[in-house]
């Protein structure tokens, strides 16, 4: 069982490297940590950490990152959020952005991919055949576990059964009773990368819309904020944000603008 010290020692690194307060999760923490600590040859928390500290870039500290990261998502998840993007967002961005055919929007939190794909496929039936835009989705996690999971595109029949039916045919290829995967050409339309939100930004050119849903809630006010603030810096003018509908915004602390309930425009 986690010490004291030992678990303000892994909550402390985890807030410090990811922004991620732990503070209220020891069970989480001793029940994630406690097998692989002990499976691995490791003496205790505290051996385990200082193999992880020493080597923030590591191995180890890939694999803490991977375990108390909670990556819970499906299809069509509040896809409230998606009719917006179709119905009001991208019909605005196809006027403003005719010249340059150019969408820059980015998955900040993406998981094991249900979200990118299903923006791509929005992205894919509001533009049709008439394409020639670059509406590639940016999709980035802390979680290099995650990110594999997204890559290769495969999922469960009962995963993919929220999408609607067309979606289904059109863009998963079936590979037995159980399984789907994301055809090559949706694939193709999303680019994983692995990314800590807690770093400084490498982007070259800002977003025209960003999704940062469900994953402020493991932030405290002021990580918060920090976040915010920088992802406004890095949005065009006239920018859509959409958080996850639980979560709120403190309007006072950013520029934000309010449009509805968890979406904000720069």
């Amino acid at each position: 069982m986690i010490t004291d010290s030992e678990f303000h020692r892994v909550v402390h690194y985890v807030k410090q490297t990811t922004g991620i307060d732990l503070s209220e999760k020891r069970v989480l923490i001793n029940g994630r940590l406690e097998n692989y600590i002990l499976r691995n040859g490791y003496h205790g928390f505290d051996d385990y950490m200082a193999k992880v500290e020493h080597d923030p870039a590591g191995k180890e500290a890939r694999n803490l990152i991977n375990a108390l990261t909670t990556n819970h998502t499906y299809f069509m998840r509040e896809f409230e959020h998606m009719e917006f993007l179709r119905q009001e967002v991208l019909p605005k961005l196809k006027v403003k952005e005719a010249a340059r055919k150019d969408l820059r929007i980015w998955s900040a939190a993406s998981s094991t991919g249900e979200e990118p794909y299903t923006i791509a496929m929005v992205l894919q039936d509001f533009f049709g055949l008439e394409h020639g835009w670059d509406t590639k989705v940016l999709a980035t996690d802390i979680s290099t576990k995650v990110l594999q999971h997204a890559q290769r595109g495969k999922y469960l029949a009962e995963q993919i059964e929220p999408l609607p039916e067309k979606w289904r045919r059109r863009f998963f290829d079936k590979l037995n009773d159980e399984e789907y995967q994301v055809k090559q050409e949706l694939r193709d339309e999303v680019i994983f990368r692995q990314f800590n939100l807690m770093n400084k930004f490498p982007f070259k050119r800002p977003f025209h819309v960003v999704f940062l849903r469900n994953v402020m809630i493991y932030f405290d006010d002021e990580t918060k904020l920090q976040l915010l603030r920088k992802i406004y810096d890095f949005m065009e003018p006239g920018g859509y944000l959409f958080i996850g509908t639980t979560e709120a915004l403190n309007r006072r602390g950013t520029a934000f603008k309010y449009v509805e309930p968890s979406i904000y425009q720069k």
